[in-house]
């Protein structure tokens, strides 16, 4: 490798002559002249420029590999042979463009083929294919001088077989000059009009920008318009790359390391050409995908290890959203079904790519087929579950289709899987894919008939098809993993605690600018409302539920949506409408059906009395919705379809025509807060509490980025900045969780389940004996029906309603966790298979909770005396490096800790109440009180104590607290008297519990506002 002077290391093509000698050296490139000021210049060029290629490699490749072929060109044209290839091939380039060339070779009357590429083929036991991939020529062309009409040169071009793959400006740090200045350069200086080596298609399939740390990659050049991406690698968390040891930072391009091969490797390169480059067709737009380096990586990494382990495994990908998902689980599927182990075993024979959200399975199929290269690979489920039956028993390669389709009866009894391997994609993998609906999916893949009549060898069966597969394996992609997703799909690291496989982080992608922090200017804004009785002390606006539809009366009063709808059209048309070239679009999420109508109306009320003739709504909620004694639809109001809704929103139809009618707002209630990509999206207007993953996966609607679309914004009328970045702080970074979950705790709910005398163990082992036997007929059914009501009839018997509830919610809860549990280990007892099948028969057996009838208020019963809304926080909600929280694993979660002086107010209202009763109750006793103030402390009662004197409030609270320390205590009848025969007791108690509300109320309240 070339020494350089330190006279020299200042010199702009330092960068470039390392990195094309690494190329030589060791990627097994060949070194070209592009120009007189090439460095190996000896009088011979080798860059033809009108047409942009190195026509001695394309002939030399050609008659090495194609030597057949040739000779009859030769035959066929005599002494022309040449002019005739190139004229024709520079006709196809010109069409069809320059990857479909690679791709599909070119034919020549009569009829002769000639192949530009050999890709590598999925298995090594055709000797004769693996040559003819060895056989394609790399090579590399410095200072190339591409056009005929000024001087300019390009630093690098890559040539494959002598046609053009990639063009590379460099530049060094210590010349002053960054990649930033090679984007720039290209915008200004580098124009493809009439260059066929950087027309679109016809040219280079991408351009990179580099100097020795950073690189980014465009694969279109549009003069001032061109629009280059990051390809880094990403660092400590963020944008950038790593340190490399003894290298720039930049080495991944030309050298192997911890990384994998290099991305100019023949592996790679040719790869990428293959298997992930694609032209994206919308209408009359055309985009060149190139993967982005986390894409690439995250396939790569995911097939190596394939390769090596095999079938059985998980995989966790988080990726952000606007990381382009679903071209990474396209390229993953076909990667898949192509891998072969080291023996050429075919490592998986189908995968399956599985979404929970019906408008995204329909985008995921369609981006799917895009890389479908040979017709009828992939097939896509848009009908019945039969039609998904009969694709996985016909060994389709790809299938796409919703997680519900495998929950049918028919599709569990498909037996005789388990000698096919399955991969099996999950796109926005959450807890839907920890229950049932993932269980029929395993249970499909797996289940064989038995030939055991031992009923517990079958049991032990069906519980070791809930656990881990060996012919399965997940790939589970989402932006936002809960606990139960990183538990049952991620991968288990030193600290003993499950981690994401692959990583693209939320600040990562803000960093790169993939996406835009939509946290970066929020302001939220505070309802105050007054309400006066008209029925004094009336019964029906006492209580919790009367304090929930006094709050939801006050918030769909005309009085207060006519405020906020003033508010968000104004800050609309004064920051939003001029964005875009004026085609910025808003979102209004609301909390429900009806507030969204309201909303609807008001907004088209304000608009109509301001005279705004060039703003309109829309709005979009499901079903029928009576309001008023009129019944409305989505589709009536908008006057068009549900399934026109968001191209009418966007503003043009698929060909690339506008639409005559422009909507700039659209008003939601649940539909499309996810899986919704509308890049002009500037604003986001929320009138609804938003807590956790839905407050990430809401506003993150409006972190797609577009030409122009530099900030967002968004004013929120429920929840407080700090809410806000409490949600986000656990999926900024690599989100993790503070431990496992404990899988004992499966043992703690069966033990309280039994306690509570409904079941009867020999009921639940005559259930068993029948169902787990094989296919139930009519009769079984019966049977188990009649032996699953006689807990029925014990639960009926029970005049405890607060017993009966808690054992309602207890069932659930142990039929959820053990599912869960049975996912990510193998479990070797079969009594927590039996009572999990008969506590599912059970559950639906128990009579419904009977629930009160719905309180309206009316204005007969309340009157709004004054409403009136105020900024309350303006500014920067945005997280920064280390911003991160861990969740929590499955628990209990304990109350707030407690106070010196509440301490000892505690242990004095237990003294009084020991000394008043003879009973020995302990500190621990009365702690379990705090479970009252978790049940009554809703939003409506939080939101009271925060914005009341504790004078007006008590009342309200000491109600509350009194109807939930009844449900509380049912079957601890001590207590349960004191409660109800000690009044002073009772209030001192009362009284304690009030403060401690009061505080944690303010306290939350105080933080909100820092």
């Amino acid at each position: 490798m070339t020494e350089h002077a330190a006279s020299n290391l200042h010199k702009e093509d330092v960068l470039q002559e390392h990195l094309i000698e690494s190329l030589v050296s060791t990627q097994g490139y060949l070194r070209r002249v592009g120009s007189e000021k090439s460095r190996g210049y000896a009088g011979e060029i080798h860059f033809d420029k009108p047409l942009a290629m190195d026509r001695e490699l394309v002939i030399r490749f050609l008659k090495e590999t194609q030597a057949e072929a040739w000779e009859k060109l030769e035959q066929h044209y005599s002494g022309s042979a040449e002019d005739v290839l190139f004229k024709q091939l520079d006709k196809a380039l010109k069409d069809r463009g320059l990857l479909d060339v690679l791709r599909q070779g070119l034919k020549i009357v009569p009829g002769i083929p000639f192949v530009f590429c050999y890709f590598r083929p999925a298995s090594g036991l055709e000797p004769k294919r693996i040559a003819e991939y060895e056989a394609n020529i790399l090579s590399v062309m410095d200072e190339v001088v591409y056009s005929q009409k000024h001087g300019n040169r390009i630093d690098i071009v890559l040539f494959l077989n002598g046609l053009p793959v990639a063009t590379i400006e460099a530049k060094n740090l210590l010349t002053g000059t960054t990649f930033r200045h090679a984007e720039k350069q290209y915008r200004s200086d580098r124009s493809p009009a009439n260059e066929p080596l950087l027309t679109f298609k016809r040219g280079a399939l991408v351009h990179f920008a580099i100097d020795e740390d950073n690189v980014s990659m465009t694969t279109r050049l549009q003069n001032g318009k061109t629009r280059f991406l990051p390809f880094n690698r990403g660092r400590d968390g963020g944008a950038g790359n790593p340190d490399v040891e003894s290298e720039h930072r930049i080495a991944y391009l030309y050298g192997d390391g911890d990384w994998g091969s290099a991305i100019f490797s023949r592996s790679v390169l040719i790869d990428i050409i293959g298997q992930f480059m694609t032209l994206e067709v919308s209408g009359k737009n055309e985009v060149m995908i190139f993967p982005r380096f986390q894409q690439l990586d995250a396939v790569r990494k995911i097939m190596t290890h394939a390769r090596v382990n095999g079938a059985g495994q998980n995989y966790l990908v988080q990726h952000s959203a606007g990381s382009g998902k679903s071209n990474t689980i396209g390229w993953l599927a076909h990667h898949a079904i192509n891998l072969h182990d080291a023996d050429d075993a075919q490592v998986f024979h189908t995968a399956i790519i599985v979404t929970d959200r019906i408008v995204l399975d329909r985008q995921l199929q369609s981006t799917v087929s895009q890389f479908e290269q040979t017709q009828g690979v992939v097939k896509k489920i848009d009908g019945t579950s039969r039609q998904l039956k009969d694709a996985i028993a016909k060994g389709a390669r790809i299938i796409v289709t919703t997680i519900q389709k495998f929950s049918t009866d028919h599709l569990k009894a498909l037996s005789g899987q388990s000698e096919r391997n399955f991969a099996v994609i999950i796109d926005e993998a959450h807890s839907n894919q920890s229950g049932k609906a993932a269980q029929s999916m395993t249970d499909a893949l797996t289940r064989e008939a038995s030939s055991s009549d031992d009923i517990e060898d079958l049991i032990a069966e069906y519980q070791k098809a809930r656990g881990p597969q060996s012919n399965i394996s997940f790939f589970a992609f989402t932006a936002t993993p809960r606990n139960v997703t990183l538990e049952r799909f991620g991968v288990q690291g030193p600290d003993g605690l499950p981690h994401p496989f692959h990583l693209y982080s939320m600040r990562q992608a803000i960093e790169e600018g993939f996406i835009l922090d939509v946290l970066q200017n929020y302001m939220t804004y505070k309802a105050y409302y007054q309400l006066e009785k008209t029925i004094e002390d009336d019964p029906e606006l006492s209580g919790r539920r009367g304090q929930r539809k006094v709050a939801r009366y006050a918030n769909l009063h005309a009085t207060a949506i006519g405020q906020k709808v003033e508010i968000i059209v104004e800050h609309f048309r004064r920051h939003v409408m001029g964005m875009l070239a004026d085609q910025a679009k808003a979102m209004i999420v609301t909390q429900s059906r009806e507030h969204a109508l309201r909303y609807y109306f008001g907004v088209k009320k304000y608009i109509r009395e301001q005279g705004y003739g060039d703003l309109k709504a829309l709005v979009a909620f499901s079903g029928d919705l009576e309001l008023d004694g009129e019944t409305y639809t989505e589709a009536d109001l908008n006057d068009f379809s549900e399934t026109e809704l968001p191209g009418r929103f966007d503003g043009f139809k698929p060909d690339g025509t506008p639409y005559p009618e422009t909507y700039q707002i659209l008003i939601v209630a649940e539909k499309y807060q996810t899986g919704f990509d509308q890049p002009k999206l500037c604003a986001m207007y929320v009138d609804r509490k938003l807590a956790g993953l839905q407050a990430v996966q809401t506003l993150s609607r409006l972190n797609r980025t577009r030409a122009g679309k530099d900030q967002t914004f968004i004013l929120d009328f429920q929840n407080t900045i700090e809410e806000i970045q409490t949600a986000f702080k656990p999926f900024f970074e690599a989100t993790t969780v503070e431990a496992m979950s404990d899988p004992n705790m499966v043992y703690d709910l069966e033990g309280r389940l039994y306690r509570f005398g409904y079941l009867d163990k020999e009921e639940i082992e005559h259930f068993a004996q029948t169902y787990f036997k094989g296919p139930l007929s009519g009769a079984d059914r019966v049977q188990l029906e009649g032996l699953v009501k006689h807990a029925v009839a014990r639960f009926e018997a029970d005049d405890d309603e607060g017993r009966q509830e808690e054992f309602r919610q207890l069932l659930k809860s142990f039929g959820r966790f053990y599912s869960f549990i049975a996912q990510i280990m193998r479990l070797e007892d079969t009594s927590l298979e039996k009572l999990a099948t008969y506590g599912n028969w059970l559950s639906r057996l128990l009579p419904n909770r009977e629930v009160p009838p719905e309180i309206e208020i009316t204005d007969d019963m309340l009157r709004l005396q004054a409403f009136k809304v105020v900024e309350k926080e303006a500014g920067s909600a945005s997280l920064g490096a280390g911003d991160t929280e861990a969740l929590k694993a499955i628990s209990e979660f304990g109350a707030k800790p407690y106070t010196e002086d509440e301490k000892k107010e505690l242990s004095e209202i237990v003294q009084a109440f020991n000394d008043r009763h003879g009973t020995d109750f302990s500190e621990a006793d009365m702690i379990r009180f705090e479970q009252v103030n978790r049940d009554i402390m809703d939003e409506d009662m939080t939101e009271m104590l925060r914005n009341n004197p504790p004078d007006v409030v008590y009342a309200a609270f000491r109600d509350a607290f009194f109807q939930g320390a009844i449900r509380m205590f049912q079957r601890d009848n001590e207590m349960k008297n004191i409660v109800l025969t000690d009044a002073e007791a009772r209030d001192k108690a009362t009284r304690h519990f009030f403060n401690r509300a009061l505080r944690e109320a303010r306290e939350t309240e105080t933080r909100g506002v820092r």
